[in-house]
């Protein structure tokens, strides 16, 4: 089955709770980082990592799909099926790399916390009734809302409406971030992505019954919770 993620906001769609999401995308980290590792000296990379590739099994567990099938492609088309997903440095080197994965699952992962697409929609200095849109990927637009200290402004606003997890969105945001800077040298590997997410769940655990309704914002001050969360 493949995974609905949070913008796909159709009738009868049931909201994936907070406790959901990142059970899933613990899951895809996992099997990207089992691809890297089982590949680590030919450095073999994944190559289409977005979320119409993350599907569940029987037991709703997050299983990573098309690994081989880019490798078999022409390195330029190979590129041009990622999307918004495609790392900054694919533009002018026309290859798939395991860092490339590692920025293509930090956009995933801005996918899953903000709600949004990887790309194609307003960028946040423009008014938000411009007819005309302006296309911005997702790292860009959440990099220049946390620029502006507007960070509780990133989040879907499904997730707004759970208590207490405010400091694990912004945990979980920074691991997004550290993803996608756009040096390649500079993104963590993805055994070291799962270490972080794990970490972020051992300390912080949130119940996903712990829902208010009529929560709608996060406090004024998650902006500023960390002296510098982001890069």
């Amino acid at each position: 089955m493949e995974l609905k993620f949070p913008r796909n906001r159709g009738p009868g769609r049931v909201p994936l709770d907070w406790t959901t999401r990142i059970s899933l995308i613990l899951g895809a980290a996992r099997g990207l980082a089992k691809i890297h590792e089982e590949y680590a000296a030919s450095r073999i990379p994944h190559g289409n990592v977005k979320s119409s590739n993350i599907l569940l099994d029987r037991n709703d567990i997050a299983c990573i799909s098309d690994f081989g099938l880019s490798l078999l492609l022409n390195p330029v088309h190979a590129i041009a099926r990622l999307g918004g997903y495609k790392a900054p440095e694919q533009a002018e080197i026309k290859r798939l790399s395991q860092m490339a994965d590692v920025y293509s699952f930090g956009v995933l992962l801005l996918e899953v916390l903000t709600g949004k697409a990887p790309s194609q929609y307003p960028s946040p200095s423009r008014p938000r009734l411009d007819e005309e849109k302006q296309p911005v990927d997702l790292p860009k637009w959440v990099r220049s809302m946390v620029r502006d200290e507007w960070t509780a402004e990133v989040f879907d606003q499904e997730l707004l409406r759970y208590k207490n997890i405010e400091e694990e969105l912004v945990s979980m945001l920074h691991v997004a971030m550290v993803c996608v800077v756009p040096q390649p040298e500079k993104r963590p590997t993805m055994g070291e992505v799962v270490k972080m997410i794990e970490e972020i769940r051992v300390e912080q655990s949130p119940l996903g019954e712990d829902y208010d309704e009529s929560r709608n914002s996060l406090s004024p001050s998650l902006a500023t919770t960390d002296q510098d969360p982001l890069p």
